[in-house]
């Protein structure tokens, strides 16, 4: 169990886990805003929900769908440079600044998509959750470099 003894993988497993779990309340919140709206994406789905009408387009689901997206843009990259960086042995308290720094970000982010906090607290969240990610992708090719 040497994964085990490495406090800064340990550290980003930990906020991983918490993204991901992030990112499946914002799957559980579209379906629930496409039952409430009654803006289904299949005909099955509007068919069992009230009828063919229902197979439409709602710009509250696609605002849920907008925050999902920008999910996947930004934590799938997370999951991999933070990967890579916690095996560069970086010291585990700068690491748990990058994925705490990053997690809270991304929290805030959802919260102001879904919520529609007033502009740039969006943009800001956005901005705070990229700088460690770029920090880790520096130091990555940093530490790379030599091998390209």
């Amino acid at each position: 169990a040497k994964m085990m003894e490495n406090k800064v993988f340990l550290s980003f497993t930990f906020y991983s886990t918490i993204l991901i779990l992030k990112m499946y309340v914002v799957a559980i919140i579209t379906g629930q805003v496409r039952l409430r709206k009654k803006a289904f994406a299949n005909p099955e789905d509007a068919l069992r929900n009230g009828g063919l009408q229902f197979c439409r387009e709602d710009p509250d689901v696609e605002r849920c769908l907008r925050a999902h997206r920008n999910d996947m843009e930004n934590i799938f990259p997370f999951l991999f440079l933070g990967a890579i960086y916690s095996l560069l042995d970086p010291s585990p308290t700068v690491a748990r600044i990058h994925f705490l720094t990053f997690c809270v970000g991304r929290i805030i982010h959802t919260m102001a998509y879904l919520l529609r906090l007033r502009a740039p607290t969006r943009s800001l969240a956005y901005g705070m959750a990229q700088l460690p990610c770029f920090s880790m992708a520096l130091q990555i090719l940093l530490a790379t470099t030599p091998y390209w």
